[in-house]
Formats: structure tokens, sequence, C-alpha cells
């Protein structure tokens, strides 16, 4: 399966862009119309090489478990326990794996290549799937033209994740620039405000923006950062449906991540139904000047010690940009990763000191001046265990046989476990993952109170799920609405509207010069120039 997502990811991109004719503003069209096609032909493609097979066993009342294994999707590695999800068989596992794969010996289903093949060294794939993973792995976009990184292209790391592009063929022009001649004649910071005033003969950049303090906003995170989510209606038989199933190529080409939702810069409305909105739209409300200008530096699996393989994606031209805030959360994968043997494997308070301060000696060269970062300590994952293990995970919900207890024990098995530290029925284990990610946490805050840098302020701030917890209690909900259903450890949109909201408030409180001054400008902005050009 994994060749054959390649190449329809592959070809996903590939027919919009080798379109005769297709002129850069259908690109967006054409992509809605090969993500159906992707959408329909991944299905059919499942379907027809595995369909039968799966038919005939869960006919034979084989679950999910026998499935995979007798498919060879899951695998024992010798000495190694079997792992299984769901309720093993009345009967042994042997007895019941050697009658499953009986049923599909004769099938062609097993000569299916499942590794060692790859789709991408085809001569005419080669090359996009070449672009496509140095987007990904380096986190720039993967359609930039003028190499500027910002984009028109939303997915594989467009405006998704930063400010869309207005100029696609002119790497002077982007999100967050200081304005070139008040953008008299075009728009070079991409906000939307531009030209000159016919009352007055005075550009509108320079009669709504000049003085008003204009700045972006820049997230180093990592999954949480970035908003993984999977939906439970995609992994619910009953649930599934060509609409329920229409974002999906979308998730898949956002890495499953949801930067448009997110709490530090989405831009986009809450699918969720609250009122509260992310960082970025309070900074856009306060100051309309500061339209567009948001990156999502994240990584699923980013950590303090990998960040420097991707931080470079970071745009901001000292001399030419305006000042940014700059959010460190990396708030998990210090502490969290997939090992049995969890905790010497955890980033050190001494690691942390070292990397930490390199980032922040990266983001000093530059920043331009007047800029603030705030360090962001980790959360505490206990809350998982102790909120969701008896619950039924959307896979168990039909039967009442899969609670979280049994997911995260299933993955601990395959130590692929995005957490085996909190993500354990070991409350020893629990406790020592929390004491490490509270030993971080105090080396965060110092760095932040006995550092100084030329072109920033430091600060720092307690990640505090609890109060966000208590916010949300209070408005009649439970504790475990606030966590992602599917992989039960990534707190959802819920949460990170929530967590930027109470983020909005105390530096509001405390640090206002981080935020810059209200635009009294931004009525007639809105008149003249109303939505700026959208998103």
């Amino acid at each position: 399966m994994k060749a054959a997502w390649k190449i329809l990811l592959a070809l996903q991109f590939l027919l919009p862009l080798l379109t005769p004719g297709s002129p850069a503003h259908e690109v967006s069209r054409g992509h809605t119309c090969v993500e159906k096609l992707f959408l329909k032909t991944t299905c059919y493609l499942v379907v027809h090489i595995f369909g039968s097979d799966i038919i005939k066993l869960l006919s034979a009342d084989m679950n999910a478990d026998v499935v995979c294994h007798s498919l060879e999707f899951c695998k024992q590695d010798a000495g190694q326990p079997l792992c299984h999800l769901y309720p093993a068989p009345k009967v042994t596992w042997k007895f019941t794996l050697e009658k499953a794969r009986r049923i599909v010996k004769k099938s062609q289903t097993v000569k299916y290549p499942r590794s060692g093949s790859d789709i991408c060294s085809l001569p005419f794939l080669a090359k996009i799937c070449q672009q496509i993973k140095y987007a990904i792995e380096n986190s720039v976009p993967f359609k930039d033209v003028d190499s500027d990184k910002y984009s028109v292209f939303s997915t594989l790391r467009g405006y998704h994740w930063r400010g869309r592009d207005c100029d696609d063929r002119n790497r002077m022009a982007y999100p967050g620039r200081r304005p070139d001649s008040w953008d008299a004649h075009q728009d070079s910071n991409c906000n939307g405000i531009w030209g000159i005033d016919p009352k007055d003969g005075i550009p509108y950049e320079k009669k709504f923006c000049e003085g008003s303090q204009p700045r972006g906003i820049i997230l180093l995170g990592d999954s949480a950062g970035a908003h993984f989510s999977i939906s439970p209606k995609w992994i619910t038989a009953s649930q599934m449906s060509l609409s329920t199933l229409v974002n999906l190529p979308t998730a898949l080409t956002d890495e499953l991540d949801w930067p448009q939702f997110s709490g530090a810069t989405g831009f986009l409305n809450s699918t969720s139904g609250i009122k509260e909105r992310s960082i970025y739209l309070h900074l856009r409300k306060r100051n309309r000047c500061n339209h567009r200008d948001y990156q999502n530096i994240s990584k699923n699996g980013a950590s303090s010690q990998n960040l420097e393989k991707f931080i470079k994606s970071l745009s901001r031209n000292q001399l030419l940009d305006y000042p940014a805030i700059v959010i460190y959360a990396m708030i998990g994968n210090d502490v969290c990763n997939e090992r049995k043997d969890t905790v010497p494997h955890m980033t050190t308070p001494e690691k942390l000191f070292s990397k930490v301060m390199q980032t922040l000696k990266h983001l000093n060269s530059h920043l331009p001046n007047g800029s603030h970062v705030i360090l962001y300590g980790l959360a505490d994952g206990t809350f998982l265990w102790d909120n969701l293990q008896n619950r039924y995970h959307p896979l168990g919900q039909l039967n009442k046989d899969v609670t979280y207890a049994q997911l995260y024990s299933f993955l601990n098995c395959l130590q692929v476990s995005p957490c085996h530290g909190w993500m354990s029925s070991n409350k020893t284990l629990r406790m020592l993952t929390s004491e490490r990610a509270e030993q971080l946490s105090t080396t965060l805050k110092k760095i932040a109170t006995s550092q100084k840098f030329t072109n920033f302020d430091l600060y720092y701030m307690d990640f505090a799920f609890q109060e966000i917890t208590e916010e949300w209690q209070r408005r009649g909900g439970q504790p475990w609405q606030l966590i992602e259903p599917v992989d039960g450890f990534h707190p959802n949109e819920v949460a990170l509207l929530l967590w930027a909201d109470s983020f909005w408030k105390k530096v509001n409180l405390q640090w206002p010069q981080i935020l810059g001054k209200e635009n009294p400008f931004n009525p007639q902005i809105e008149q003249v120039f109303g939505d700026q050009g959208g998103h």
C-alpha cells in the first residue's frame, strides 16, 4: 500500500501541474478535481487488490487483527509477543492464523509487494517525488516559483502553513515585509493594502499602517502546534462516504495536520463551533496591517533535538521585514518516544539547554530587531490515562470491545506509540515521564530569565492545560472531550483554541508590548479593502 499511496499522491499533483494551458490561478480548481479522482481511485485500488480476501476473512468470523496478520500487513518479530487490538480469538492465535492463511493462500493479494519496491523510481515520477519529499522534510512549500518560501498552493507546506503569496514570480513580494515605497503601485507585503488615496495622494499603506507596529506570528512547534488530527469518520465503516472522506487527500498532503485551524496560526473559521480564535486572528483583528503574516513551522515528531533540521524554513529578513512574535512550543516529544525503555531516550535538561540555546542564536541572527520570543513549557500527559483509559475508542464503540487502555497497550506492543511514557498502564512510568517534563520546563524557564539577546526579548509561559480543562468544564464540557479521539494523544481543535485564548489574555495582561498597538484605522482598512484579498 505504501507504493500505491506514493503513485497516487504523485499523480494528484502531477496532473494539474502538467495540464496544457492551465494558468496559475486555475491550479486550485484543478487541484480540487484531482483530489476527487485521487479519492475514488484509491478506493477502487484497495477494493480491487484486497477486497475479496477481506470479505472472505470477515465472513469466516475473523477480526481485524487476524485479517491484518494473515494479509501480512502486521507481523510478529521473532521473540516478540503477538500484538492485537481486539480481544483474542476464543481458540488459539496459532490455529486461527493458520485457518486464515489457508483462506487467502491462493490469493493474488499476498503476492502484492509490501516493501522493497519504490514507485518513485519510475522516471516520469522521480522528479515530482523528490520535490514532494524535499518539501515535507524541509518544511518548505512544494510549489514556490520565486523561492521566497511562500506559495499560492494551499497544501504541501503552502498557504495552510504560512501566509499566501500575492506574487509568486516576485521574490521581493511576500507576507511580513516592510512595504516597498509604501506599496503605492503594488502590494509588496501581501496584506491587501496598496495604492494611493485619490483624495489626498497619500499611499494607503502609509496612511493606515505607518506607526501601527505591524508584526507577524511564527510558531516553532510539534504535531500539537501543527494540529494533527484524524477524523473518526475515516475509520468508522458506518460513517464512511464520499462526503466524509472528501478532505482526506488534503489531509494527506498536509501530513495529517490542519494548521489552517490551529491555535497559533489558524485563519479559517473553527469547525468546533466555539467562539475563540487563533493567535494570528487576534493579531489581525488588533491590526489589519498584520494580514497574512503567519508562519507555522511545526512538524510531526519535532523536538528540541531535531528542530535544527527544519528551522531554516523560517522566513524573516532582518533588514526588510517587520518584527515577529515567535512561540517555541515543543510540548511533548522531548519526553515522548515509542521505545520500551523510554526513559533513557528522553531529552536531558543539559541536552535541552544546549539545543534551545542553538535555536535562540539562530533566531537572533534572523529576526528583525524588536521581535519577541516566548518559550512554552512541556505538557503534563498524565491527563491522558486519567481521563481516557476506560472510555471506548472509535474502533470499539460499536461492539464495546476496544478501550483507550487497549489501544495504548497495542501501540506499545508494536513500539509505535507516540508516547510510551504517558500512554501506559504503568503509573510509575507515567510519573517519571511527568517528572522529566517538569525538569525540562524548569530549564526553559531558567533560560528565559537568564539569557539576553540583541534582536528580541525572551519570555516563558507554562503550558497550563489544567486551566484549559477547568474553563471547558465551566462550560459544561468533559476533560476527555479535549483530546483527539482517534490517536488518544493530541489536543483537539477546541483545546488549541482555548489555549490560544488563554495565551492572548495572559500576554495582553502581563506583556502587552508583545502584541503591538491597536490600529485605529482598522475600520477604514475594512471599508476600502474589504477582506484584503482573503487568505
